[in-house]
């Protein structure tokens, strides 16, 4: 089976409109806010109208601590600075270590490091089911995220270029401090001279300082169109009365993706052991941002290249584009995470799907993310492409060959 072609622009019409209603009701929806809460409630009563079974489950998270690693980076490095200044030397590689930690582990590995520090907040996951009709042997999760991010300043002002000379100058100051430690710590002559060109990074640790803020984007790229492309799957199912003998279907909205995947992996604790035990083959499919059509992708590693997808389920998905009329190369998430990251992690099949621009585009993480911004022909590809990775799925299930 297949997704029929001629009934796909109307998907196309339910997602651009469904983003659209949510983007003007409830605006930006950052984790834990009563936007995002409220958004996800509306997402309940939209999947009751199409789903078997619609579920909210709350969690618990500190949203700001991702969104707050430059501000806390940039604190360290300017007083690492002031304490090389000073020659306080170890005080200063406490501070460079600290500094370390808290990019690598918070930023790159997203660990709960710095959450501690950071107001704990409630964000929510919605969920719903299409139930096989007979004995469940297989499931297929389809999941964008609700929450969207606050503003990435250096993309809005100036394209990757900023943001890349941002991210570069801060980096290139916390190497330099580093080495200004080490020297002073080895009592070289040299740490006198250092310690005063070290003072040339500290507009970086400016810029870093206010990395991120508000306003906060609107969100209907980046995820809306996920979130409503995972629910047209369902929606389809249901308005041409396709109920799959053996194959349970999932579309969800997680919460606080953007604040370093808490959604997913609430979700994966929560249920993780039961897709690994209960004898049903299950897989995981992120779809995160559906808009640049020629940056279509299978995403086979995650998590800034760490984390390597379940060959089978990239394999599944990279077939259901072939049978949708197009060809999805392997890619990585090289800076950041997609939410199949954290349930890889925990043991259970997955992949991403997303159609961007790696660049990254102007629209990513900036005010200029918002519902006129779409690209209806991208989501209807989107879409055809999810929908005949799900039959594919129904059919043969993660069968060897994929892999």
């Amino acid at each position: 089976m297949k997704a029929e072609k001629t009934k796909l622009p109307a998907y196309t019409e339910y997602v651009t409109k469904s983003i659209e209603t949510v983007c003007k009701q409830f605006g930006p929806r950052y984790c834990g806010t009563e936007a995002e809460t409220k958004a996800q409630m509306h997402m309940k009563t939209e999947y009751e109208r199409y789903a078997d079974e619609a579920k909210v489950e709350a969690f618990s998270t500190h949203p700001a601590a991702l969104v707050g690693v430059t501000q806390v980076d940039a604190v360290l490095l300017t007083l690492a600075t002031v304490t090389g200044l000073f020659r306080l030397y170890w005080a200063s590689l406490l501070l460079v270590i600290l500094a370390f930690a808290v990019l690598i582990l918070e930023f790159g590995l997203y660990k709960e490091f710095t959450d501690f520090i950071f107001p704990k907040k409630t964000s929510h996951n919605c969920f719903a089911v299409r139930r096989a009709s007979g004995e469940t042997k297989r499931r297929i999760i389809f999941a964008g995220h609700m929450d969207s991010s606050p503003e990435w300043h250096p993309i809005y002002y100036g394209g990757r270029v900023l943001l890349f000379f941002t991210m570069l100058y801060a980096f290139f100051g916390l190497l330099y401090q580093t080495a200004l430690t080490v020297t002073g710590l080895c009592g070289s002559g040299a740490a006198d001279v250092m310690r005063l060109i070290a003072l040339a990074f500290l507009p970086g640790y400016i810029m870093l300082f206010f990395f991120r803020g508000k306003p906060y984007a609107e969100g209907a790229n980046d995820n809306l169109t996920g979130v409503f492309c995972s629910a047209a799957v369902l929606k389809y199912l249901a308005d041409n009365d396709i109920r799959f003998e053996h194959t349970e279907v999932i579309a969800m909205a997680t919460g606080g993706e953007e604040s370093g995947l808490r959604g997913a992996k609430a979700y994966m604790k929560a249920h993780a052991e039961k897709f690994k035990t209960d004898g049903t083959e299950t897989v995981f499919i992120a779809v995160d941002t559906v808009r640049d059509y020629d940056c279509q992708f299978v995403y086979q590693r995650d998590m800034s290249g760490i984390t390597k997808h379940d060959e089978s389920a990239c394999r599944l998905l990279q077939k259901g584009g072939e049978r949708a009329g197009i060809k999805l190369d392997f890619s990585s998430v090289y800076l950041g995470a997609s939410d199949a990251a954290a349930v890889t992690q925990a043991g259970v099949k997955a992949t991403a799907y997303a159609a961007m621009d790696p660049g990254p585009p102007r629209y990513y993480h900036t005010r200029l993310d918002t519902w006129d911004n779409l690209v209806p022909e991208t989501i209807e590809k989107g879409v055809e492409v999810l929908l005949n990775t799900a039959f594919l799925f129904d059919e043969q299930g993660l069968k060897d060959h994929y892999t």
